[in-house]
């Protein structure tokens, strides 16, 4: 069954980890966060919400479609001077125009039907000069083999089926040039990140993250039966003794307003 992202048992399932340097120093080089004003679309548990301030962004609004899990982003970051969060449609968030000097949207557009009508909207929120950055997987990002540093690979070699499922609902670069082209941005630019996603003490730590299925919606399409068998699975292909450096691999589309 899909992850139902309005459930309260779900509200920090996006808020249990931390961005990591060379996303960071990716953000560094597309954009310029000093000083800038930032909107999250598709924030979720506010991990990049927050990151955008301590790449010294003057402020950050975290936009999301779910109370449950907006909850669980404020509970994650506390007060904190220049961040807020509001709920809202990725098509219609009800911000003002020319709000934002930079609009980043990570791992959102996949669930989303109408690609150029999301663009719209944060072409609308962007200042003149600004700059649209849209991280997600590609076909091409998710078929990539399972390997020590890359466990989601190992997901779809145990159950072909999540392959399926994933390449399905992920976009082409070419579909999302084209929605872009149509919501108005002229250049695009289309940059390649690894990304580290978290590190880990050992392998059993993995499993224990794999079981509670914690910020990875694919494996709610997983009975609680296949997922235990996926966590040993995983686990038997990893090395004992740890640490364990995971990533994930990402394409980032740029754009200026």
């Amino acid at each position: 069954m899909p992850i139902d992202f309005h459930s309260e048992a779900n509200r920090l399932t996006y808020a249990r980890r931390s961005a990591g340097a060379d996303w960071a120093d990716t953000m560094r080089e597309l954009a310029r966060p000093a000083g800038a004003r930032v909107v999250d679309i598709g924030c979720g548990g506010g991990v990049y919400t927050t990151a955008w301030l301590e790449l010294g962004a003057a402020s950050a609004v975290g936009v999301d479609f779910s109370a449950a899990i907006l909850s669980g982003a404020r509970e994650r970051a506390g007060d904190r001077a220049g961040l807020a969060f509001r709920q809202g449609d990725a098509r219609a968030t009800g911000l003002p125009d020319d709000v934002a000097d930079i609009v980043f949207e990570r791992a959102l557009i996949h669930h989303l039907d109408d690609l150029a009508g999301c663009f719209r909207e944060a072409r609308r929120l962007l200042a003149p000069g600004g700059t649209l950055l849209v991280q997600d997987r590609t076909p091409a990002d998710v078929a990539r083999p399972g390997t020590p540093t890359h466990l989601r690979g190992w997901f779809f070699e145990r159950f072909p089926a999540l392959l399926d499922i994933e390449a399905a609902r992920r976009p082409t670069t070419e579909t999302v040039t084209e929605a872009l082209h149509v919501a108005g941005f002229d250049a695009v630019r289309t940059t390649a990140l690894t990304e580290t996603r978290r590190e880990y003490a050992d392998a059993r730590e993995v499993t224990t993250d794999l079981l509670a299925r914690t910020g990875r919606s694919i494996l709610h399409d997983l009975t609680d039966a296949e997922l235990a068998d996926l966590a040993a699975y995983i686990e038997a292909r990893l090395p004992p003794e740890g640490p364990i450096h995971e990533s994930d691999h990402w394409t980032i589309w740029s754009a200026t307003n």
